[in-house]
This record gives structure tokens, C-alpha cells and sequence, in this order.
């Protein structure tokens, strides 16, 4: 991947939306939900404190999260990667096990 965030930043790359209802029904673009779970691809170094310390990142690359519906800014990946998401990581609710 060509980014690498900055701060408290991480980069998520969301799952694809369900196809089908648990009923069998093909769903349109339309009517999909955007998935509120995705992979971490690429993390920060952490948040700068006015002492010029970093707190730490919580999250790492490959884990899978489950983030607020508001979260992050989309965005196209570089070279047609797809949709990826730009967030804090404080907009993660929790890891996947």
C-alpha cells in the first residue's frame, strides 16, 4: 500500500457489502448497507503528547475491526486498490477475534 498515516491515523479497508438477504433475495447496489468491518492495512506511529512522547497504537496491521458507521473519510487506494478508509483509531470500537 502507498500510504502511510500520520499520527493517530490508520487505514482500513472495508468488507464487501452482503449480496444476498439471509433469505435468498439479490440485493441492489442501492439498498446495500456499508459494513461497519474491515481490516487495518496501514497504521501511524502513534499520537504526539505535548511532551513530544507518543502514545502508542493499540491496533496493527491485519487486525480486524469493527468501527463506528461514521467513521473516517473514503477514499480511492492508489493504484485501483479499491475504497479504503482514513480514521482515527479512536473511531474503533473494537478488534474482531
Amino acid at each position: 500500500m502507498g500510504l502511510q498515516p500520520i499520527g493517530d491515523r490508520i487505514v482500513v479497508r472495508r468488507e464487501a457489502a452482503e449480496e444476498k438477504t439471509a433469505g435468498g433475495i439479490l440485493l441492489p447496489d442501492s439498498a446495500k448497507n456499508k459494513p461497519q468491518r474491515g481490516a487495518v492495512v496501514a497504521v501511524g506511529p502513534g499520537k504526539l503528547k505535548p511532551d513530544g512522547t507518543r502514545v502508542p497504537m493499540q491496533l496493527k496491521v491485519g487486525d480486524k475491526v469493527l468501527f463506528t458507521s461514521w467513521a473516517g473519510d473514503e477514499f480511492k487506494g492508489p493504484k485501483n486498490d479499491g475504497e479504503i478508509l482514513l480514521m482515527h483509531e479512536g473511531d474503533v470500537m473494537c478488534v474482531i477475534a
